[in-house]
């Protein structure tokens, strides 16, 4: 089986984080010349890198990390191509309605923009990528969809300090992935979707090894 990995690599030397977040740090605390064995210490924040948001992220009293059915985060995904929209463009309702037939209760949506392309580069460029507006966070809790993942750090505008997808779409009882990558690698599929975060108990959320494959092989 052919394997598509879907997260960037925890790199302290090459990441995208947004001003003002932890930086990710990894540091020896012993090595094999010295001590007979390597160990390190890593410290980062929960939303670095290839990441899931629970709800406790923008909800007072919603699901954290440990509490999110792990059944919700592996299965069918829709990907759906947006590599025409430019920076700070909007993804709307309109734009994606054309696949609601496609969309039910168990599929995990997708959304392909490109942006990866820009991770870990030097410049604005990542940070200025396109968003959703709310009223699809909407429309996909009431066509049963509440995992989706994209390929940018945010649904929502980054920098702006509005939150209006988040908090509609984790406040429903979804879950958002972000800083996904190689999307356009599952191109011609019927992927199916490993999402699944580290276990780290009462987080607002936590990085994602996201695999991918095709389920007809």
């Amino acid at each position: 089986m052919d394997l598509v990995d879907l997260s960037h690599p925890l790199d302290p030397e090459r990441m995208s984080i947004p001003p003002g977040l932890p930086q990710l740090i990894s540091c020896p605390i012993a090595t094999v010349p010295k001590d007979g064995f390597s160990m390190h210490t890593v410290s980062f924040g929960s939303h670095t890198g290839t990441h899931i948001d629970a709800p406790s992220h923008f909800i007072a009293d919603g699901k954290s990390i440990d509490q999110i059915p792990l059944a919700a985060l592996v299965g069918v995904a829709l990907v759906l191509d947006f590599t025409h929209k430019g920076p700070k463009e909007v993804i709307t309702w309109e734009d994606l309605s054309p696949y609601a037939d496609q969309m039910q209760h168990g599929i995990i949506v997708l959304l392909h923009t490109g942006w990866s392309r820009y991770w870990a580069k030097e410049g604005k460029e990542y940070f200025e990528h396109p968003h959703v507006e709310p009223l699809a966070a909407r429309k996909l809790l009431e066509l049963g969809i509440i995992v989706i993942g994209l390929d940018v750090p945010n649904p929502d505008v980054t920098g702006s300090g509005d939150h209006p997808f988040h908090e509609i779409f984790l406040g429903g009882g979804g879950y958002i992935v972000e800083n996904l990558t190689n999307l356009e690698k599952l191109k011609g599929m019927k992927p199916m979707v490993n999402l699944l975060p580290i276990n780290i108990v009462g987080s607002d959320g936590a990085p994602v090894r996201g695999i991918a494959w095709d389920e007809f092989e």
